[in-house]
């Protein structure tokens, strides 16, 4: 009766309303090329300043959940990924319009994104307590240890592990700007009385994630080619053959997603390819994936949505980002005066309950939804560039200066939008800086309380079990590219 009682919030009807046009305007969003689940969330984050906090980080949850499926449309009508995460659905769904069978393949895409997301809601709501009961445990070395692993996961699944520590170190860097944790001295303000404080976290994150990405369009004059498949028509729902071939792609892509998900520093790009490998290995016909093949477009849309309500988990429980969109979701917990970690468990239960009742709400109308606009996805991306562009500077431009009324905000904006377009350009990884700010001053906190509490001894750390065991996973995902590359030569040494 308690859980029920703690519901009532979200069942208020603008808080429904709320969490419904989040998800529409995620799709929207996910389905524009160049758009992504974290430049929406980012950009929207000061809309919830003066929403209730379950309303409000309902809303940005439904933006994550539509933004991650909505890539899904362009990348099958389009052969263009909207997002990161939708970039292995090209494979199978792309082709499979080319047969005229584009509404099929979004009804495939939509209905997989549901059966994933569903799955890892359910997990959501039964793990995160438990693990933040376990962390209630931890002390100032095991949550040292935690973010390292979470940083050191980033770094190597940013493709070039030399440019993802150097990205992770940026980040750590940056985050050192203002007042010292422990002392309270100022350090690296340059004078500048606006950043005693650091640099303000929502604008930093409008500006590295949604004006970076419009000066990389402005650079390249971003255009698509047009919709190459420019009219859905057909069924859009599947045929029970597709379900029945793609059953166990869609389990197996939903328990994928979900792991992932739940790892520090992952995504859901990194799960949609593991999924749609593991699919095309399982399976008795491999010859037919990358050919129009339903169980592939199972495979990739059911992880990279179980990732949505996964990434939450260590978020909640643990205050570490499971994925980029969710160290931006940080920020809307913050407007809202919220600090995540097992103490929110136990502080604010109507507000993690909602948040569990919210995700599920966010899927079911991402399924509503998404089968309704089926048939007019292909006008979706016929929005004109130009205002599209001018729109999203607008939003930023107000975003950053909104929340603060402050002008130093305003250059904090965009000189992280320039790091960031220069970041794009470079190949550095704009993840690992944004959740090095994140845990930056987790991981520093952490270890100077650990080492006051020890006599300035590190090697106590190594005397308890968990501290222990995270610094030999983050040591292993560091070694784990190179291991990767040296086996692969001897492999192909061998043939």
């Amino acid at each position: 009766m308690d859980n029920l009682a703690l519901l009532a919030p979200l069942l208020h009807w603008n808080v429904i309303l709320a969490i419904a046009l989040g998800t529409l305007g995620g799709i929207v969003i996910g389905a524009l090329p160049g758009l992504t689940a974290t430049m929406g969330v980012a950009l929207l984050i000061p809309l919830t300043f003066g929403m209730s906090p379950v309303m409000g980080l309902n809303m940005l949850i439904g933006i994550y959940i539509g933004g991650i499926y909505g890539g899904c449309i362009s990348s099958i009508l389009l052969r263009t990924p909207g997002t990161p995460a939708s970039a292995a659905t090209v494979l199978d769904g792309y082709p499979m319009a080319q047969k005229g069978e584009a509404g099929r393949a979004l009804g495939m895409a939509t209905v997989a994104s549901f059966i994933g997301g569903i799955f890892a809601a359910i997990v959501l709501a039964f793990l995160a307590p438990q693990l933040a009961g376990i962390a209630l445990k931890f002390g100032a070395s095991e949550y040292f240890a935690l973010a390292l692993f979470g940083l050191t996961i980033i770094a190597s699944l940013s493709g070039d592990i030399l440019k993802g520590i150097l990205s992770g170190l940026l980040g750590i860097l940056i985050s050192c700007v203002g007042a010292d944790p422990i002392s309270g001295t100022l350090r690296y303000t340059f004078g500048i009385q606006g950043f005693a404080s650091g640099f303000a976290f929502t604008p930093a994150l409008i500006g590295l994630f949604a004006l970076s990405e419009i000066f990389s369009q402005l650079e390249r004059s971003a255009r698509t080619d047009g919709g190459d498949i420019s009219v859905v028509s057909g069924s859009i729902w599947p045929t029970l053959a597709q379900m029945k071939e793609s059953i166990g792609a869609l389990w197996r892509g939903s328990v994928i997603g979900t792991f992932i998900g739940i790892v520090p520093g992952t995504g859901s790009g990194t799960a949609s390819w593991i999924s749609y490998n593991e699919a095309r290995r399982a399976s008795k016909t491999p010859e037919k994936f990358g050919t129009g093949h339903a169980p592939g477009i199972a495979a990739t849309e059911s992880a990279n949505n179980a990732v949505c309500a996964a990434a939450l988990i260590p978020l909640l429980a643990l205050s570490v980002p499971g994925d980029v969109v969710t160290a931006v979701l940080m920020g809307g917990l913050m407007i809202q005066g919220l600090a995540p970690g097992p103490l929110l468990f136990q502080n604010e239960p109507g507000v993690i309950v909602g948040i569990f009742g919210g995700t599920f709400m966010a899927t079911f109308f991402m399924l509503i939804f998404g089968m309704m606009i089926i048939p007019f996805a292909a006008k979706i991306l016929l929005v004109p560039r130009r205002l599209l562009t001018m729109s999203i500077i607008l939003f930023c431009f107000i975003g950053a200066f909104s929340l603060n009324l402050n002008p130093v905000d305003l250059y904090t904006m965009i000189g992280f939008g320039v790091l960031g377009w220069a970041m794009q350009k470079f190949g550095f990884s704009q993840a690992a800086l944004c959740i090095a700010l994140i845990l930056g001053p987790l991981m520093e906190s952490n270890l100077r309380r650990g080492l006051i509490q020890n006599n300035d001894s590190f090697a106590a750390f190594l005397t308890r079990p968990i501290t222990l065991l995270f610094l030999v996973l983050a040591v292993f995902s560091l070694c784990w590219p190179l291991i990767r590359q040296h086996l692969s030569r001897r492999r192909a040494a061998n043939r």
